[in-house]
């Protein structure tokens, strides 16, 4: 009865406003309270902890992402960012090993309180620490909600590093549709070139920032990514400086783009660069002639990079390379 009269009189002073009333998702000085989630306190633009955590609470997106990886119980699975353990707990019943790397303190805790005493506690190894600073761990399968700021620096880590399965990653919706977008899409960009050079992509599922806690400010893809094997036989940080070029001004003509004064001295520095390693003559026809030759040859003059697939770029990088010319 004491309980329920404090009760009451809690909601009476909340309605009418009294001095010391705290309302639903408000502190004491009126200010919008951070989100808690099973114990920890999520901190987003204030001081102390902040990583920009939104962690899943959908059951359903985190079946779903479990399913589309077709675990194998002999697996062992990357997870970066696992928060408070709810998709790690469904990887861990599927697999044989669950590897989680998680930078926030709090949630390296709060997660081994979740599996301790369980069945499930010699499964997974957490690694406290920063993925994309952190040497990779050998693993089958990856598959994460993924802290959104370092999407694209995780991505690449993961195609250049040791060989694995698939990965099926959450990310915002419009990184998602860069990773998918084709030559000719409005969102077709160098990341979109340099994964699918590398990679197979798949969009697999729209999310709703509604499936968060706290929700973000846009919605949410699932994408599975499938690495080329064999790898494509080609320098990537080469192929990378070509593409990286063109993009800069994608809708540009390569015709525009090669003969600005900056791209033109850049790529006579290369040349000389790269005859100086080889020990052979530099060549006396000036850099400007050599590059109208070399775009003549393959007739992308008057093409747009937005245009060009995979196949185009690797025809101009050869006939770059066959005149002397790199990028790296």
């Amino acid at each position: 009865k004491l309980a329920e009269g404090s009760r009451e009189a809690m909601v009476e002073r909340r309605e009418q406003g009294a001095p010391g009333a705290v309302r639903k998702g408000r502190d004491k000085g009126g200010r919008a309270a951070p989100y808690r989630h099973v114990g920890v306190q999520l901190k987003h633009g204030g001081t102390g902890y902040d990583f920009g955590q939104h962690l899943l609470k959908n059951p359903l997106v985190t079946v779903a992402m479990v399913e589309k990886a077709a675990l194998r119980s002999t697996d062992t699975v990357l997870e970066v960012g696992p928060g408070t353990g709810n998709l790690t707990l469904k990887l861990l019943e599927a697999t044989k090993k669950v590897v989680a790397v998680e930078l926030d303190p709090r949630m390296v805790v709060e997660l081994q309180k979740r599996v301790q005493g369980t069945p499930l506690a010699h499964k997974l190894q957490i690694i406290h620490g920063d993925f994309i600073k952190t040497e990779a761990p050998f693993f089958d399968v990856m598959v994460a909600n993924i802290p959104y700021q370092i999407s694209s620096p995780l991505v690449f880590k993961l195609l250049s590093g040791k060989p694995f399965r698939c990965a099926v990653l959450m990310v915002q919706r419009e990184f998602a549709l860069r990773l998918c977008a084709k030559a000719g899409d409005e969102l077709y960009c160098r990341l979109s070139v340099n994964t699918q050079l590398l990679a197979r992509v798949d969009h697999l599922m729209k999310v709703s920032k509604n499936s968060f806690r706290p929700p973000p400010k846009v919605d949410s893809s699932v994408v599975r990514i499938e690495p080329l094997n064999p790898r494509p036989q080609v320098n990537f940080v080469e192929w990378d400086g070509l593409v990286r070029l063109c993009f800069g001004r994608k809708n540009k003509t390569l015709n525009a783009i090669f003969n600005t004064k900056l791209v033109l001295a850049m790529m006579s520095e290369n040349l000389k660069t790269h005859c100086a390693l080889t020990n052979t003559p530099v060549p006396t026809m000036p850099i400007k002639e050599v590059v109208a030759g070399v775009l003549q040859s393959v007739g992308f003059q008057e093409s747009r990079s937005s245009k060009l697939d995979q196949d185009d770029f690797m025809r101009l990088l050869t006939a770059f390379n066959r005149a002397g010319l790199h990028f790296a």
